[in-house]
């Protein structure tokens, strides 16, 4: 059984080598995005309460998204394994996280941190050519990844599940390396 938890900053290569694994695997690869976007477009009524935060410009709650995370990870295509990239975000919902698998009975999951150096991120950042990425914007971003990220990287490295792959290599030699940890 694969179950892998991505964690790592923006433009490390998580929804890449995520997309590469969940196909080589063939598991789900399970993005909180992805997640919310069928929601809002199944118009579930997770979906639904989702949309009424997101046409007034708010952020959906943390007891949303752990309710999507769940539903998700309660359909029969993940019993053989799954890759979540995107979730947790934060040790809260780590703890919900651990809790949620023991229930559905999905433990083994490793959790992966791909590091790439902060200059190498705003690099691979700038070259998307996204309106919104500016440099400026992508210091912010990565500022606000390590404040909320940190304290998840020592929780898992706590409870010995911390598994760290260098990001900062050719998408080849970063998925080796990551089926070797993976499959450890």
């Amino acid at each position: 059984m694969t179950r892998v938890i991505f964690l790592g900053p923006p433009g490390a290569g998580k929804g890449t080598q995520a997309k590469i694994i969940a196909d080589d695997w063939s598991i789900p690869h399970i993005s909180t995005g992805d997640i919310l976007r069928q929601a809002l477009k199944d118009q579930t009524p997770l979906g639904i309460k989702a949309q009424g935060y997101m046409d007034k410009g708010e952020l959906v709650p943390d007891q949303l998204v752990q309710e999507m995370v769940e539903e998700r990870l309660s359909q029969p295509d993940t019993k053989l394994g799954w890759i979540l990239d995107g979730f947790p975000r934060t040790v809260n919902q780590a703890v919900f996280l651990a809790e949620l698998l023991h229930k559905l009975n999905h433990q083994g999951e490793k959790v992966v941190n791909l590091e790439v150096p902060d200059e190498i991120v705003i690099g691979r950042l700038l070259e998307r050519g996204r309106k919104d990425d500016t440099e400026e914007v992508i210091r912010r971003r990565l500022q606000v990844y390590r404040s909320e990220t940190a304290p998840l990287i020592d929780f898992y490295r706590d409870r010995h599940q911390l598994l760290t792959v260098n990001g900062n290599q050719s998408q080849e030699e970063v998925f080796g390396e990551l089926k070797k940890v993976i499959s450890s």
